[in-house]
């Protein structure tokens, strides 16, 4: 049976997110962030006023270790809470400055791992890969489902 690699396909995306995850958090240990805590950082710089039960569903993690993360991150003077103006049930997480300015040099950390990680691969295969890893996100997004940040920069998570 001849193979066009297919059948490797769900191994190859999860080597390729593990590896760059790797070369990621070596990179940004200097930041004082743990993992769990850039990538918080992350979502809440581009999606400013988010809801921790939000933050949850994006981060595939439970509600209460979202709450102890905000909590943390709040103590570290990363990001704020703020009560929700339609809701005061709801509390919506901010970024604080010092994490804007930590946000830029996130960026650029992952567009470096990003770069070293596309050594060799022409401009238009980039372009096909980007096409064709949106279009499996959106094959298997459930209805409803919003797909990851459309720009993943800084998100090398």
């Amino acid at each position: 049976m001849v193979s066009d690699g297919i059948d490797r396909l769900g191994f190859l995306i999860h080597d390729v997110q593990r590896l760059m995850r790797k070369r990621f958090e070596a990179r940004a240990s200097g930041l004082g962030l743990s993992s769990a805590q850039w990538r918080l950082m992350v979502r809440v710089a581009k999606e400013e006023g988010i809801s921790q039960a939000r933050l949850a569903e994006l981060l595939e993690i439970e509600p209460i270790s979202v709450s102890r993360l905000v909590d943390r991150m709040e103590e570290g003077g990363w990001i704020e809470r703020r009560p929700d103006a339609a809701d005061r049930r709801v509390r919506m997480i901010f970024p604080t400055s010092k994490a804007s300015a930590a946000y830029a040099d996130v960026k650029s950390l992952a567009g470096e791992v990003y770069e070293e990680s596309l050594v060799g691969v022409s401009p238009e295969d980039r372009r096909v890969l980007i096409r064709a890893l949106d279009t499996i996100v959106q094959n298997l997004a459930d209805d409803g489902e919003t797909p990851s940040l459309k720009s993943t920069e800084g998100a090398a998570a």
